[in-house]
């Protein structure tokens, strides 16, 4: 790849620690990192030849990592003081999750001139709402899936940890199912009640969803949405490219 076109994006997540390699405007991979190691990145940084990078965090990442970077790419660190395609008329910008900067950066780079409302499976769901006006309003924040199995498991005395599974029931049979259930049958009616809130406000609404958690309960959704697990990047390299 040349290195003129090249642009690595970071997403430094509570969950995952991932890099998109963009080339010519196009996506044309996503590393999954082990570890936020400088030896890691450098051996990116050696393969791939950028000459820009971004990062996202919602983690302490290593601050070396920011130096390495500095030191053989343009970086750009994200944050709400970035040049985005978007304002935030909201009371504490300087609170917003990067993550939620860069959904929202990809939601106006693809429907510039409509209502949207971005939804972001990681961690914790966020709701994070774009007005036709390029206005991100805010949204909310409700417990993740992994989060949810957890809580059940660490704030009660016999509930065990389960995993999530694509093929579950609606009525549990035993503890491993009813669980299942509940939180997965939970966040999709959760997700589409929100949906409908919205579009009974917003016409001409577009709602989008990111995460890998997404298949487990896709299905069960009502609400028509449009989908891609690489979202996050779309709007990180747009942020990227305005910031140069």
């Amino acid at each position: 790849m040349e290195a003129s076109t090249t642009t690595l994006c970071f997403d430094f997540g509570n969950t995952r620690l991932k890099c998109a390699v963009f080339s010519q405007h196009h996506l044309q991979q996503v590393v999954v990192l082990p570890t936020d190691a400088t030896n890691t990145i450098a051996e990116l940084l050696q393969q791939y030849q950028p000459s820009y990078s971004i990062v996202s965090s919602v983690v302490h990442h290593q601050p070396e990592i920011n130096d390495l970077l500095a030191a053989h790419t343009q970086l750009h660190q994200l944050s709400y003081q970035s040049l985005l395609p978007f304002t935030t008329p909201v009371t504490k910008p300087q609170t917003i999750g990067a993550d939620r900067l860069a959904l929202c950066a990809a939601a106006v780079h693809l429907y510039p001139k409509q209502h949207c409302l971005i939804i972001g499976l990681g961690s914790c769901i966020t709701y994070n709402f774009v007005n036709n006006q390029r206005q991100f309003l805010g949204g909310s924040i409700s417990p993740g899936m992994h989060m949810r199995f957890k809580a059940m498991h660490q704030q009660t005395a016999l509930l065990p940890m389960v995993e999530a599974q694509h093929d579950f029931p609606l009525i549990g049979y035993d503890t491993k199912t009813n669980l299942q259930s509940g939180v997965l049958l939970g966040m999709a009616k959760e997700i589409d009640g929100i949906i409908d809130a919205y579009h009974q406000k917003y016409h001409r609404l577009q709602v989008l969803m990111t995460g890998g958690d997404m298949a487990f309960f896709q299905h069960h959704l009502s609400n028509g949405i449009q989908t891609d697990n690489n979202l996050l990047f779309t709007g990180l390299y747009a942020i990227s490219l305005a910031n140069r």
